[in-house]
């Protein structure tokens, strides 16, 4: 999950069985933050989880881009990486598929900036920033296939975002 090939949103069985080389990172402080995805039925529990689990600062807006912005930075949990795991990920937003994939998209484009960080302490140290949503066997491939979407909505909005518009002159 530390590698550099590893992609910062990861689903796994709750009981996989994972090598201490993939769990613990290379070296430095690590702080691991334990949501749980049954208390996040609504975006309100999303967004409590994550602010109770991160200590988020009480300037957090309670909405989607308050949440980007505050794992963005996370100046306030002072270390090294950050490994973020939500055991229950099935319930995350059951019933708000908009919303789901909203808050995939986030942790996926987050990790990508973490792990392209221009520290140069941090270069080549893979992803320093890691969500791993936990769930029972039969749920973990339409998780991944929902990360993956998420995912490539993410790099087609960026894109979208750095690409120049021409326009024709009036």
């Amino acid at each position: 999950m530390w590698r550099n090939s590893e992609r910062p949103v990861q689903v796994l069985p709750s009981n996989a069985l994972l090598s201490l080389e993939d769990v613990v990172p290379p070296s430095g402080v690590v702080a691991v933050a334990r949501l749980d995805g049954a208390a996040m039925v609504d975006v309100d529990g999303v967004f409590e989880q994550f602010s109770d689990a991160l200590r988020f600062p009480s300037y957090f807006g309670w909405n989607w881009p308050a949440l980007s912005e505050c794992l963005s930075d996370l100046h306030w949990l002072p270390a090294r990486r950050y490994l973020i795991i939500i055991e229950n990920a099935p319930c995350i937003l059951r019933e708000n598929v908009d919303g789901r994939a909203v808050l995939f998209s986030i942790l996926a484009e987050v990790g990508r900036r973490w792990a392209n960080s221009y520290e140069p302490d941090d270069y080549g140290m893979g992803p320093l920033l890691h969500a791993t949503l936990l769930c029972d066997e039969q749920d973990a491939e339409s998780l991944e296939q929902e990360i993956a979407s998420a995912h490539t909505a993410s790099t087609a909005n960026r894109s979208a975002i750095r690409k120049p518009t021409s326009r024709s002159p009036s």
